[in-house]
């Protein structure tokens, strides 16, 4: 589990929700539906959250590109 975006660079502000990151073994739900399975009402703050599975952010990190290369740079691991 970690975090990225605004809040990992400090310049977050009005307005602005928690990007948060979640990688799991697997999951047989679609990527869209699996951030349903966690309860992210009891945080202070608006968050959105990505779940990839493990073979999913391998490739993610493979195929590299702009968004690989800002969750590579940005996310702070909360949970190693």
């Amino acid at each position: 589990m970690g975090y990225f975006g605004s809040y990992a660079r400090g310049d977050w502000g009005v307005g602005s929700d928690l990007d948060l990151l979640a990688l799991v073994r697997e999951s047989r739900r679609p990527f869209a539906e699996r951030a349903l399975d966690f309860d992210l009402a009891g945080l202070p703050v608006p968050a959105e959250l990505l779940v990839y599975t493990q073979t999913e952010w391998r490739a993610l990190e493979e195929r590299g590109g702009r968004f690989a290369r800002r969750l590579r740079e940005e996310t702070v691991w909360i949970f190693p």
